[in-house]
């Protein structure tokens, strides 16, 4: 039986999400329904047809409301990350099942926090400056390899285990704090369990991975980040407020540590914010995630798992209802 799929987004987002190959591969499932966001009427009659969606960043909370439109939806696959703002309580007492791109799009981050790894180590972004304003060699002394060193991971979820993934060429010791992985999981992954403080004193590169939940905010206060080694690096693509932006700022105007923030606690900063002149933090924007043609991953995750889920098969982005509370 062919199904009728509605794509329920907005298509106006600044990433793309579906190609035409990604469409044909749809079409071979069923008919696409192109719902129109600024139609309220219209999504409402494309979404009473559906048996499957893809949803993706700007789709509306799929609350009671949207869900009495749906009689016949039976998956929706999120080509995006967190399903948080978009799934509710109705959705799993429908029965309706839901897979997230969240292990796709932390591969696209993981990507980004290995680049800033070695460009810091490197020290990079300050030998280009040096050079750019007529130096040459002044700030070389400090450029480091990937090599014979300590990586710390906080979180070990599809980024940070992706993330150690692409550390595996490298000889490097590295350690990983996250208290729902077993020892044993993250040994698979040549990564040992630690306690937080214990990595933060040990690591010469630490890297945030971890969902921002009311225990991990402000984890790195001001006596974990004075506790870290001098000439550290602090590297977070994951959420802003896991940092202590104040105690941050204290520590990189003493020259400590180097930090590289894909995120910050408002985006974009004032023009006078102290991080935007500090020489030992790179900003970046917060391009870790899915950009531009990254956005075509995400689709195509999204067509895989509803031809997972048609051939009666265990989709691998799925979402639990009691995943939700340790979830980003």
């Amino acid at each position: 039986m062919k199904w009728t799929i509605a794509l329920c987004y907005p298509p106006n987002l600044q990433r793309p999400i579906l190609h035409e190959w990604h469409l044909e591969r749809l079409a071979d499932l069923g008919r696409v329904l192109h719902t129109e966001w600024s139609d309220p009427e219209q999504a409402r009659r494309a979404l009473y047809e559906a048996d499957a969606a893809i949803t993706s960043w700007g789709t509306p909370r799929l609350d009671e409301e949207w869900l009495c439109h749906c009689p016949r939806l039976k998956v929706v696959a999120h080509a995006a990350g967190t399903v948080k703002g978009l799934v509710s309580a109705a959705l799993w007492e429908r029965g309706i099942r839901v897979s997230s791109a969240n292990g796709p799009l932390g591969e696209g981050v993981a990507e980004t926090a290995l680049g800033m790894t070695i460009a810091s180590l490197k020290n990079m972004w300050r030998i280009d400056r040096a050079a750019r304003a007529g130096g040459w060699t002044e700030e070389r002394r400090l450029a480091r390899e990937l090599y014979q060193i300590t990586v710390g991971v906080i979180g070990a979820g599809k980024a940070g285990t992706h993330y150690m993934k692409l550390l595996r060429p490298f000889r490097v010791k590295v350690l990983v704090y996250d208290p729902f992985v077993s020892r044993q999981r993250l040994a698979e992954l040549g990564a040992t369990r630690t306690e937080l403080d214990e990595l933060i004193r040990q690591s010469d590169v630490v890297s945030i991975h971890a969902p921002l939940l009311p225990s991990t905010r402000n984890m790195l206060d001001r006596g974990r980040l004075m506790a870290m080694k001098d000439d550290a690096i602090i590297i977070n693509t994951a959420r802003a407020p896991i940092i202590d932006e104040e105690a941050l700022i204290e520590q990189l105007s003493l020259g400590r540590l180097f930090a590289c923030l894909d995120v910050t606690s408002s985006e974009p900063l004032a023009a006078d914010h102290p991080l935007r002149s500090l020489p030992n933090c790179a900003l970046t924007c917060h391009i870790a995630g899915a950009v531009s043609n990254g956005g075509y991953r995400l689709g195509q995750f999204a067509v895989e798992e509803l031809e997972r889920f048609k051939r009666g098969m265990k989709m691998e982005g799925e979402v639990e209802r009691e995943q939700m509370e340790i979830l980003a």
